[in-house]
C-alpha cells in the first residue's frame, strides 16, 4: 500500500523550527520531539533564519507573518501588472497607428501625468514630442493633394479607393502611390465603398442556339471587334426600370444603351442600334451576351444578321463568361446608385445617363491604366 504524504501547517513548521533557533534543541532532538524527519526540519530552520534576516522566500510559503504579508503584496502587484497588460496588448492588436496613439495621449493628458501615459503606451518622450509638433503643423503641399483626393472621391460618389485615386492622380502629373493615397484618404476621413464577396455557381452548359465563341477573351487589340451586352433592372420608386447596355471590350467604353419598363427584345434592339450607328456601322463585330430571351429571340438575331454581326453567348448561369458586363453593372450599383434608391422613373433615367457620361469621360478604369475609356480610346 502506498504511503500517504503528510502535510503540515505554517504554524507547525514555524514552532518546530523555533525549537532549534530559540530553545536550543538539536536537529535530532527537535525532530524526535515533533515527529518530523531531520531533512524537512533542517529546511524549515534554514528558511526561518532567512526570514528573520528579512529575506523573502522564493518558491515556498513564508513562515513569519511579516514575510507572508510581503508575499501577498507581491502577488497583488503581479496580478495588477497582468491586468494592465490585457488592455495594452488588446490595443496593440487593433493595429492602431502612431498618430492615433499620440492623439489618445493628448486626450488623456487632462486626467493623467504625461510620463505615466508615455510609460503605459511604451512611447519614447522624444518621439511623442516630435509627432505632436508635426500633427499641428500645416503642410500646404499635403493639403493640396488632400483636396484633389477629396474631389476624386466625391466625384465617384465615394467609390474610388486608394488604387483608383493613385492612378488618376498620376495621370494628372502627381507622384502619389497607392499607400500615400491611402494615408491621404485616412487623414481626410474618406472610406471607399466595399463589397462582400459573392459565391457563384459554376455552369458549363452552352446555348443550343449559338455557342460561347468569345470564351472570355475580353482583351482585344482594336475597337469594334468585340461588343458585350447585358440587361439589368433598377427600382425606380414604384416600378422596375430595365437597362440594356452594349460595351466595347477594347477600352471598356459604353457604346450603346437603352432603358424601358419592360425587359423585352425591343429594349436590347434599341441599345444595339445605338451602338451600331454611333460607331459608324462597323462590320465583323462579335456580339457576346448571356442566354436571356431578349437575346435569343428571333427579332434580335435577325437584327444581328442585318448588321452582319456574329453572335456569341455565355454558358447558362455562368456570370464569368460575361464578366465585363457584370463588372460594369456592379460598378454602377455600388459606386453610383443611391443607397436608398430612386424616387421616380424620371430620376432613375436621368441618373443612369449621368453615370454613363461619368463612366466614359471621367471615371478612371484600371484596365486602361486609370485613363477614362474615352481618353484611352483616343490615345
Amino acid at each position: 500500500m502506498r504511503k500517504q504524504r503528510r502535510s503540515f501547517t505554517i504554524e507547525f513548521k514555524r514552532e518546530a523550527a523555533n525549537l532549534v533557533i530559540e530553545q536550543g534543541y538539536s536537529l535530532s532532538e527537535a525532530s524526535m520531539a515533533v515527529g518530523v524527519g531531520e531533512t524537512a526540519l533542517r529546511r524549515w530552520v534554514s528558511q526561518l533564519k532567512s526570514e528573520y534576516q528579512g529575506i523573502t522566500p522564493n518558491g515556498s510559503k513564508a513562515l513569519t507573518p511579516e514575510q507572508q504579508r510581503i508575499q501577498e503584496l507581491e502577488s497583488q502587484v503581479k496580478r495588477i501588472e497582468r491586468e494592465k497588460e490585457i488592455p495594452k496588448k488588446g490595443y496593440r492588436a487593433l493595429n492602431v497607428g502612431f498618430d492615433e496613439v499620440v492623439y489618445l495621449i493628448e486626450q488623456l493628458r487632462a486626467r493623467y501625468q504625461q510620463h505615466e501615459l508615455l510609460a503605459a503606451f511604451e512611447l519614447p518622450r522624444s518621439s511623442y514630442q516630435y509627432r505632436r509638433k508635426q500633427m499641428h503643423r500645416v503642410n500646404p503641399e499635403r493639403e493640396r493633394l488632400k483636396r484633389k483626393v477629396k474631389e476624386i472621391h466625391t466625384t465617384s460618389r465615394g467609390a474610388a479607393g486608394a488604387r483608383s485615386i493613385s492612378g488618376m492622380l498620376k495621370l494628372q502629373g502627381e507622384s502619389v502611390g497607392r499607400y500615400k493615397a491611402a494615408r491621404l484618404m485616412k487623414e481626410a476621413g474618406l472610406v471607399s465603398k466595399q463589397l462582400k464577396r459573392h459565391r457563384y455557381r459554376l455552369a458549363k452548359k452552352e446555348s443550343l442556339i449559338v455557342g460561347n465563341k468569345l470564351k472570355r477573351q475580353f482583351n482585344v487589340s482594336a475597337a469594334d471587334q468585340v461588343w458585350c451586352g447585358d440587361v439589368t433592372y433598377v427600382w425606380s420608386g414604384r416600378r422596375w426600370l430595365y437597362l440594356a447596355v452594349v460595351l466595347d471590350c477594347y477600352k471598356r467604353r459604353v457604346v450603346g444603351w437603352a432603358y424601358s419598363n419592360s425587359p423585352d427584345t425591343q429594349l436590347t434592339i434599341t441599345a444595339l442600334r445605338m451602338a451600331y450607328e454611333s460607331r459608324g456601322c462597323p462590320k465583323q463585330v462579335l456580339f457576346h451576351s448571356d442566354q436571356g430571351c431578349h437575346y435569343t429571340s428571333r427579332a434580335f438575331r435577325q437584327q444581328l444578321w442585318r448588321y452582319q454581326i456574329t453572335q456569341s453567348m455565355s454558358r447558362r448561369g455562368n456570370c464569368w463568361d460575361n464578366a465585363v458586363m457584370e463588372r460594369f453593372f456592379r460598378s454602377y450599383k455600388t459606386e453610383w446608385m443611391p443607397y436608398e434608391g430612386y424616387s421616380s422613373y424620371a430620376e432613375t433615367a436621368s441618373d443612369i445617363a449621368a453615370y454613363i457620361k461619368y463612366y466614359n469621360y471621367q471615371r478612371g478604369h484600371s484596365y486602361n491604366g486609370y485613363m477614362t475609356p474615352a481618353l484611352a480610346e483616343a490615345v
